[in-house]
């Protein structure tokens, strides 16, 4: 993130600060990602961290109020528009695992962060409710993203209330969806409404149904898929069983797949049900997000607009993490960005802001970020060999507090993969 880029958003943003601070804009962006690296810390033990290799510069004396009005200063457009210049796919045309029969692989799932219990907050969040209860835990903030399989880098990305739900709220990110794009959905989002506005788009779709829907059969094809309608939405409906087997057993269920590739001698049925597999990959990203950067821990912002630059924060934090693993393995002919270990990144990422190690005027002419290189060399089990994480929605450990692009972003500068 050199130093140029950070500098043009908040000009484009007149986020400029008017006179001179011992906090000036550009520092503050700085600190708040380098807080997304750094969650189990609060802004005053980031502030040394960020410092903390700096004690030969003659550094002014900052207090945890100072960063709080620093940070409301900034607000959160100058974030939002990092986060839309970095935001895409980060795939060349022969990234591995990138595309299938040509299409850009995609996913759409939703995930929640917990935030602060704060009377303002909850009120306009709510809680979640249960069996036992009407409210329980921390309010929550619902996060969908639009994930690239090959490389796991956010394409693009909303949140907002948990209610009106996924698919409502989802549906804003038509913006990123374009021709050339198969869109793998979980049955969550398969409501009439969300497929059809996804087909207006001109990308195609995979999306699993809910057992209740019986789509009507209008003609039966060769691989044993047969042709139908959702809506206006001409669909091939693909019936498949699927088996898992764990260490405490077998299960065996139906998947009733419903695509816009109608094409049964292009796109076979069993290459289809293979291809749905891929829609894991956006539930590995936001395991990486939320255990992997946030480790389960409630965010640190106790207001809507501070919420909002956080959350930014990390989502861009994440993406150039992507980003550099991405560049990396296009370096190497045959490399998957599957394989490289994002939590070797991550950690490669910290130790880079303690170091100050690349914080200079002119950013290094290297092509690859450290970050990168590292956790290609500590490479994972192949995708097909992994053990899978806990999907997002899977029961976890008890939350800890505190003690203390679309496709058609601008693309980025070639130094963009630099750390800071």
């Amino acid at each position: 993130m050199p130093f140029e880029m950070v500098d043009e958003v908040l000009i484009e943003c007149g986020a400029t600060q008017q006179r001179l601070r011992k906090l000036p804009a550009r520092v503050v962006v700085y600190l708040l990602l380098a807080a997304a690296l750094f969650e189990e810390c609060g802004y005053p033990a980031v502030w040394s961290k960020l410092t903390g290799a700096l004690g030969s510069l003659p550094l002014p004396k900052i207090t945890a109020t100072g960063l709080w009005h620093a940070r409301c200063r900034l607000g959160v457009r100058p974030l939002r528009a990092l986060f839309d210049l970095l935001r895409g796919p980060a795939s060349a045309v022969r990234t591995a695992g990138a595309r299938w029969a040509g299409l850009l692989v995609v996913a759409v799932d939703g995930t929640y962060l917990d935030v602060a219990d704060d009377p303002d907050v909850r009120a306009k969040l709510g809680k979640g409710a249960n069996q036992y209860t009407a409210a329980s835990g921390y309010p929550q903030v619902l996060l969908i993203a639009l994930v690239a399989c090959g490389t796991r880098t956010v394409i693009d990305a909303v949140f907002g209330p948990r209610k009106p739900g996924e698919p409502v709220l989802g549906r804003r990110l038509m913006r990123s969806m374009r021709q050339g794009m198969v869109v793998l959905l979980d049955r969550g989002f398969a409501t009439n409404t969300f497929l059809q506005a996804v087909d207006d788009t001109g990308a195609d779709f995979l999306a699993r149904l809910s057992a209740a829907r019986k789509p009507p059969v209008l003609r039966r094809l060769d691989d044993g898929s047969f042709l139908s309608r959702i809506g206006t939405v001409e669909v091939r409906i693909i019936e498949c069983e699927i088996a898992i087997t764990t260490a405490a057993g077998r299960h065996t269920g139906v998947y009733r797949l419903a695509t816009t590739l109608l094409d049964h001698r292009r796109c076979p049925a069993f290459e289809l049900v293979r291809l749905y597999h891929e829609r894991w990959e956006v539930e590995s990203a936001y395991f990486a997000i939320k255990q992997s950067m946030l480790g389960r821990r409630v965010l640190r912002a106790r207001t809507l607009p501070g919420i909002a630059q956080e959350i930014y924060a990390l989502l861009t934090a994440y993406q150039m993490i992507r980003i550099a693993i991405a560049d990396t393995t296009c370096t190497v002919p045959g490399a998957d960005p599957d394989r490289a270990s994002f939590s070797v990144a991550f950690q490669t990422a910290r130790d880079q802001v303690l170091q100050a190690a690349t914080c200079s005027p002119t950013p290094p002419s290297t092509s690859s970020a450290p970050s990168g290189g590292r956790s290609l060399n500590t490479s994972c089990p192949h995708a097909a060999c992994a053990s899978a994480p806990a999907p997002s929605n899977a029961p976890c450990p008890a939350t800890r507090t505190r003690a203390c692009a679309s496709t058609d972003a601008p693309i980025r500068p070639p130094s963009a993969s630099t750390s800071c």
